[in-house]
């Protein structure tokens, strides 16, 4: 089971994040005091989100702050790299 949580991690955030929150309400009610919050982690930030709700209640101590960073660079690549990307196609129109 717990392999299975993994790669749905890894093939799509938003997945886990909706499974855990049906699963473990508690964990979510406990961390964030309104919905506000959580749906735009779900939208702008999943693997942030995931991270931090991984993490919060255990405290940022050891590897945690190194997870939660590089969730947000991986969030940050992904906007990042379609903007890239975009960028060359645009300039090929361009020429």
């Amino acid at each position: 089971m717990c392999c299975l949580v993994a790669l749905a991690g890894l093939i799509s955030p938003r997945l886990v994040l909706l499974l855990w929150w049906l699963f473990d309400p508690a964990r979510w009610t406990s961390l964030f005091d309104n919905l506000i919050v959580p749906v735009l982690g779900f939208i702008f930030l999943p693997w942030t989100t995931l991270a931090y709700v991984l993490f919060a209640p255990t405290g940022f101590g050891g590897l945690a702050p190194i997870v939660v960073v590089l969730a947000v660079l991986i969030d940050a690549g992904t906007y990042g790299g379609g903007a890239f990307g975009n960028r060359r196609r645009d300039q090929r129109s361009w020429s």
